[in-house]
């Protein structure tokens, strides 16, 4: 792939939903079940015919998104300079995923091989499908239902028509997917790693660029967070534990002279990962709910309950319980997967007949499925008594109202508010036979009257790709009109 001419790397990386571990995958000792999703981000690196050192990276679902960085070269290594004349203000997170990325690729090789592959420069894409930001007003300008069937309609990367500041983003990752594709394409158009090596789940090469999307995320937000995002958009579906933070401390402190190499791709990442499916014949719908939530505040303030003297004990306690039900539906998910796989014909009659009943009747037509659903309920309750606790809306009684009437129409499994909570989104998996729309459309059609919010789907379903990807610009619709200039 790299001739002389260098021609372009494309790497897509996915969004995620946290279905279960909230809060609790911040500490080690619990893991989170974490679900990666058809919706992407792509970014599209062609060599430039502009002047040597010169980077130029365009959103272009926005107005005013381009910044023009320069590269130069000291003793020190490789520093990226933005251009501070620039209408588009700064974005720190490709400035910081490009100066890491680049000096990495030094050190992996030289500054000499840095040099000569920007010796024409670099044109940078990145855009995000659609669901990453709330379509609500392309779709009252359209005079179009709030449907996934009109979502379907808006054509792929539809500009936003505000400033990249101006956005409403419904909460599926849009900065962990971006920072991932955004530095795996940089090592991939750099040589750093292979494609070979990166197309493989347990590969060196991906797990460079894992390590080094989580510290480029991290530096970015200013903290070393959980990191699952991160892992979803790298490794797809899974259930999920953190690395200890200790890992980054010298790169968070600023000490990055010759150590990005032996701190990346360290044996002291202790994370790890089991890749999971969601059950077959299933589906995961997604909803953007207008209202945001503050996730960091929420999060400050569950942790400080969790750790005050008075509530320490009672929180030990009803996070052991939550963990104990969040692995139980990673288990239950393996369960459905396995009855599919030793005997498909009856799977597939027995998701038909729970499409047409109330989760509430299947525990004499299914026992599995009853289970999953009754486990995901129990989740949701467990959750809600730890937001009453620590006085934050975790599942906010908006969203219980709504999730209540979603969950009781026919062919709904189960669903919940992913991540932290708050008001951004709720998250549901429902019955999804072959030629059958019935449950979509009855959830649907709970969503469209709901009166105490605005309620619009979202195109997402579980990626079938897993995580991060290198693909071609012509495999995916739309793209190649997206970035032409």
């Amino acid at each position: 792939m790299h001739n002389d001419t260098m021609s372009t790397t494309i790497v897509s990386a996915p969004g995620k939903v946290l279905a279960a571990g909230g809060y609790l995958v911040l500490d080690q000792q619990y893991p989170g079940v974490v679900i990666s999703t058809s919706s992407r981000f792509y970014t599209v690196i062609q060599t430039a015919s502009c002047s040597a050192n010169q980077v130029v990276v365009r959103s272009p679902q926005f107005h005013q998104a381009e910044w023009n960085y320069t590269v130069v070269y000291d003793t020190a290594g490789i520093q990226v300079i933005a251009q501070e004349d620039s209408v588009s203000g700064k974005n720190k997170f490709v400035h910081l995923a490009l100066h890491h990325t680049l000096n990495l690729v030094a050190e992996i090789h030289s500054v000499a091989h840095v040099q000569e592959r920007l010796s024409h420069g670099l044109d940078i894409d990145a855009v995000g499908d659609n669901d990453f930001y709330s379509q609500r007003a392309q779709l009252e300008t359209l005079g179009l239902p709030r449907t996934t069937k009109s979502l379907s309609q808006i054509k792929p990367f539809c500009h936003n028509n505000v400033k990249l500041t101006g956005v409403h983003k419904t909460g599926m990752g849009s900065s962990a997917a971006l920072i991932t594709s955004l530095v795996s394409a940089l090592l991939i158009h750099f040589a750093a790693i292979t494609e070979t090596d990166f197309a493989n789940l347990e590969g060196d090469g991906r797990r460079l660029a894992h390590n080094t999307a989580q510290f480029v995320h991290c530096l970015a937000q200013g903290k070393v967070g959980s990191g699952f995002d991160v892992s979803a958009a790298v490794f797809g579906s899974q259930i999920y534990r953190r690395f200890k933070p200790a890992v980054l401390d010298p790169l968070m402190k600023g000490d990055y002279a010759g150590t990005l190499k032996s701190v990346l791709s360290s044996s002291a990442w202790d994370y790890s990962f089991r890749p999971i499916q969601l059950p077959p014949l299933t589906r995961l719908v997604l909803a953007d709910v207008e209202a945001g939530s503050d996730t960091p505040s929420l999060i400050g303030k569950v942790l400080k309950w969790r750790g005050h003297e008075d509530s320490c004990e009672t929180a030990t306690e009803l996070w052991t319980q939550i963990d104990e039900s969040n692995q139980s539906l990673a288990r239950q998910l393996d369960t459905l997967s396995q009855l599919y796989v030793q005997n498909k014909e009856e799977y597939e009659q027995t998701v038909r007949k729970l499409s047409y009943l109330p989760a509430h009747e299947w525990e004499s037509v299914s026992k599995a499925f009853f289970d999953l659903h009754q486990i995901t309920q129990q989740i949701r309750s467990l959750m809600r008594r730890m937001g009453d606790l620590a006085g934050v809306e975790i599942e906010p009684e908006k969203q219980t109202h709504l999730l209540d009437q979603s969950i009781a129409q026919a062919g709904v499994i189960g669903g919940g508010v992913p991540g932290a909570g708050g008001y951004d989104a709720i998250w549901l998996l429902i019955c999804s036979p072959p030629d059958l729309t019935e449950p979509l459309h009855g959830v649907e059609s709970v969503w469209s009257t709901f009166d105490e919010s605005n309620v619009t789907p979202l195109l997402a379903q579980e990626s079938v790709a897993k995580g991060a990807r290198v693909v071609q610009l012509d495999e995916i619709p739309g793209l190649r009109e997206a970035i032409q200039h």
